[in-house]
């Protein structure tokens, strides 16, 4: 049986690796095998930050807007809840967006989370 090169087809699989692993440090970025294990791992890390990138951002809303509740004689739970009995339904993203730049409409949030709360 003949011998067969696999020339083409080879280089082009090995570049295509060596492209991803591009800007790796030492010889993960040089050497094919080493930069096959890395670019399989980076793959995977890449995958899974993806959706916890959504875990993230949604914990950095809760802790802003935690903090201007407080500000304002408020838990988080007791604001989030009094806005629900109020029918105020705004997400998460925008309550801490509002929380941030503007400060007096988030003060009126949260006496109508207040007043809901009381009756």
């Amino acid at each position: 049986m003949p011998r067969t090169k696999g020339g083409y087809v080879s280089r082009r699989r090995r570049n295509r690796i060596l492209k991803l692993a591009k800007g790796y440090f030492g010889s993960k970025h040089t050497l094919y095998k080493v930069a096959n294990q890395q670019v399989m791992k980076s793959l995977t890390y890449a995958y899974r930050d993806r959706k916890r990138r959504k875990r993230d951002f949604r914990r950095l809303w809760i802790a802003r807007i935690n903090a201007a509740a407080r500000l304002n004689g408020l838990s988080y739970n007791k604001l989030m809840y009094g806005l629900k009995l109020a029918n105020i339904e705004i997400n998460r993203k925008m309550l801490s967006e509002i929380a941030i730049n503007d400060s007096a409409s988030f003060t009126q949030l949260c006496e109508t989370a207040k007043s809901k709360i009381a009756k």
